[in-house]
């Protein structure tokens, strides 16, 4: 999105995920786990945007309204986009070589 990358984090770059699964191949590392964290991060930002709005009165002491409006519409917007599946974001393990020793399912982590 260029009015993130003007605005919000300049020289920045999400990669997409078939380049990181691609790169992570080529290093000749073996992918272990993929997982989606869309919902999460969608929830995160909600949770950013209430707790910017709950700073407005510090923030004003530092910022001007055009800063505010647009640090606004990035957490709002993104938190959108990411809640109706627009944009995605993962979560990869991958080690180097073969490891026979993790765990089959993700489930021991909820005992």
């Amino acid at each position: 999105n260029t009015w993130i990358d003007k605005y919000i984090f300049p020289g920045g770059h999400v990669p997409a995920i078939k380049t990181i699964i691609s790169d992570i191949a080529e290093l000749e590392l073996e992918v272990i786990d993929v997982e989606s964290l869309r919902r999460h991060y969608g929830k995160t930002l909600e949770c950013w945007a209430e707790n910017f709005e709950n700073a407005l009165p510090i923030i004003e002491k530092t910022k001007d309204e055009i800063f505010i409006r647009m640090w606004r519409l990035y957490l709002n917007s993104c938190a959108a986009s990411f809640n109706c599946g627009n944009i995605n974001i993962h979560q990869i393990l991958f080690a180097k070589g073969v490891n026979n020793d993790l765990h089959w399912t993700r489930d021991y982590m909820n005992i």
